[in-house]
């Protein structure tokens, strides 16, 4: 991860998206123990009541759709209101489904793309004027899939590879008006979002998930892009080497998959168990909510 000048986050309004679980609700509860105000977005507002409450009066809630413009139009306003303005925000929302192109429903394709890359876009374009205003950071949460791209996850590898896309192109708009933008690679963390993919009886077995890394890791990576202003946040470790290498690891994976027979067979099982739009923490809301 490149390192730029100390940006101390203590005063700095940060904006987190999907903040009532995971690396979102603990990168925002590590920046708010750094000294920052925090607007903690998402779907769950018992749960985000209940961390807001957790923190206390620098952290305020709101509860918004990341596919609905009007929605985070909302909560940029609120926290605008609230705060002053924002700094910082940090685009994590995002959901997988895991299945074959062949088999997965449409629905469950589609509603990956609406929350992982149009969900980026509503965010930042919401809060755009204010973190402009105040020369600030901007930290689309991309994936390790946006580079290495695994069967079974075409729809996750695609958005995220387009989020990481939209990150490099907005960096090179917003540079000379002093607003840094950074992109956030991870491997499998131990989130939620993880363990439901490791309970999908393809995953269970292909192997195809070893141990999530601690999410301690991924909260650590975010925490220093925002006091450095980093271009690339990722974790663990290895996951800077993976992205040097993509250009050699990609053809190597799809090799493995023609020639493994666990991954022939895993694939096979995701073919007969397809999912649908998405339950629990792997798509928090329907698309026709």
């Amino acid at each position: 991860m490149a390192r730029r000048t100390s940006y101390p986050v203590s005063g700095k309004v940060v904006l987190v998206t999907g903040a009532a679980r995971g690396i979102g609700a603990a990168a925002a509860r590590e920046l708010h123990g750094r000294g920052a105000q925090v607007a903690l977005v998402g779907l769950e507002p018992e749960r985000l009541a209940a961390l807001a409450g957790e923190l206390g009066d620098r952290a305020a809630w709101f509860e918004a759709d990341v596919t609905d413009r009007a929605a985070m139009d909302a909560a940029v306003a609120g926290t605008a209101e609230r705060f002053g303005g924002i700094d910082v925000v940090i685009a994590n929302a995002g959901i997988s489904p895991m299945g074959t192109v062949t088999t997965l429903d449409p629905a469950a394709f589609e509603r990956t793309i609406e929350v992982n890359v149009l969900g980026v876009y509503h965010t930042v374009h919401a809060a755009l004027a204010h973190v402009i205003d105040r020369r600030g950071y901007i930290l689309p949460v991309a994936s390790l899939a946006a580079a290495m791209h695994a069967p079974m996850m075409a729809p996750y590898a695609a958005s995220k590879a387009a989020v990481e896309a939209f990150a490099d192109a907005l960096r090179g708009e917003l540079a000379h008006k002093g607003v840094a933008v950074g992109c956030a690679y991870f491997s499998f963390i131990d989130t939620d979002m993880v363990r439901e993919a490791q309970r999908h009886p393809a995953t269970q077995a292909g192997g195809l998930i070893g141990k999530p890394a601690p999410l301690a890791d991924a909260t650590a990576a975010i925490v220093t892009g925002v006091e450095t202003r980093a271009r690339r946040v990722y974790a663990p470790k290895w996951v800077g080497l993976a992205l040097w290498g993509r250009g050699v690891l990609n053809p190597l994976i799809g090799l493995g998959a023609a020639r493994r027979k666990d991954v022939r067979e895993a694939i096979g099982i995701a073919e007969a168990n397809p999912q649908g739009p998405g339950s629990g923490p792997l798509s928090p809301r329907p698309p026709s909510a």
